[in-house]
């Protein structure tokens, strides 16, 4: 570098300025360099807690949907025991009632049992695969199939599949009650007592472990 002076004569900067000046230039930068680096690695720690957090409550979660599952279990089979013995009483009593009566089976309707959401295994696509195959099985049959859905997946799939035809959709959400699930028991009784359908099959997925589920018509 050189500078100029007011008569005219020119002198050059000393070797050992210009080294300087460029040391504080690398000292700078190394330093930007250096709190930027910090910076990075304390936002993936704080990333790193935060997604620890989330695995110990999702583990909670399912821990406590595996109990409700499990112990779930026998009262649901043990009730469907019950019902169908209540229903083969009737029937050799000849009491009139529309749970009773037997009648050709024309139209059935198929309910898929299916997730909200994404992002959870072959779930839902075990359900949606088994409800297919089925209503290909029964049409193949000469009969008439009205699919039910409950859960946002299963309606977003056969929406977009007007080869089958929806008859209700339903959506019980993260927490379902009691209320919701007579909702949905409402409407497949009043499809069948009205005769819109002769029969009602469901597909849902069966629980056999965390990471195994076995899809089921029923």
């Amino acid at each position: 570098g050189s500078r100029l002076h007011s008569n005219g004569t020119t002198c050059f900067a000393p070797t050992n300025q210009r080294r300087q000046l460029k040391n504080r230039t690398l000292l700078v930068v190394r330093s930007a360099g250096l709190k930027e680096m910090k910076d990075r690695i304390g936002s993936v720690k704080n990333t790193k807690k935060i997604t620890d957090a989330m695995k110990l409550v999702a583990a909670a979660k399912v821990r406590r949907a595996q109990a409700a599952v499990v112990n779930g279990r026998p009262f649901a089979e043990n009730l469907v025991k019950v019902l169908y013995g209540v229903n083969q009483r009737l029937r050799a009593e000849d009491v009139d009632s529309p749970l009773t009566r037997v009648r050709p089976v024309k139209s059935i309707a198929v309910v898929a049992i299916t997730g909200d959401r994404g992002l959870c295994g072959g779930y839902n696509n075990y359900v949606l695969k088994k409800t297919e195959q089925r209503i290909q099985e029964l049409q193949g049959m000469g009969i008439q199939v009205q699919v039910v859905t409950v859960g946002a997946k299963g309606a977003t799939f056969f929406k977009r599949r007007p080869q089958y035809e929806l008859a209700k959709t339903f959506s019980l959400g993260q927490s379902p009650s009691t209320k919701d699930a007579q909702a949905i028991a409402d409407e497949i009784f009043a499809q069948f007592v009205s005769e819109q359908v002769d029969k009602v099959e469901m597909v849902y997925t069966k629980f056999v472990s965390l990471i195994a589920s076995d899809p089921i018509v029923q």
